[in-house]
């Protein structure tokens, strides 16, 4: 499996991964709003025999300034469970992290997201329109969220899913 940076060649691959991984279009019509916004700052795709069976974006918060929202992150219904997300997670924080961002932010399972240093209580300073007990932040330098509390406000197309 390789992971890399998405393509102009991949936008249908992608959009077929998302929709497929939550078996409906919302998600995957998001992606392309935000890349079509400018509001992706990445977007990674996994590619295994020439094949797109993964996909993530990390895209630009409004506040706090530096941080990014994590969403979606996406596997072929086929490949889920065997690590993929987990690898597109890893190098997209990475990346994050090599770029500067100072904090990422996301709407998950605490359970699942917690292996990779999300945490509950690192986003509850902020305020949100999502359930707090599934709003999690990482802070990805020292400081990071250190201005803590005030708005959590994701890219305009997350705001238009109501």
């Amino acid at each position: 499996m390789n992971i890399r940076p998405e393509t102009d060649a991949d936008k249908e691959a992608v959009y077929d991964v998302v929709r497929a991984a939550f078996d409906q279009v919302m998600e995957a019509d998001l992606v392309d709003q935000l890349k079509g916004n400018g509001d992706s700052v990445f977007s990674l795709v996994a590619e295994k025999e020439g094949e797109i069976i993964g996909h993530i974006l990390f895209s630009r918060m409004q506040s706090p300034e530096g941080a990014l929202g994590l969403a979606p992150v996406s596997v072929l219904p086929a490949h889920q469970g065997s690590g993929i997300g987990s690898a597109l997670i890893r190098e997209g924080l990475k990346r994050a992290t090599d770029a500067g961002w100072k904090a990422v932010f996301l709407l998950g399972e605490p359970a699942y997201y917690s292996r990779f240093g999300f945490s509950v209580d690192a986003a509850l300073p902020f305020e949100t329109l999502y359930p707090v007990q599934y709003f999690m932040a990482l802070e990805l330098t020292t400081g990071g969220l250190s201005a803590g509390g005030g708005a959590a406000v994701y890219a305009e197309p997350f705001l238009e899913l109501g």
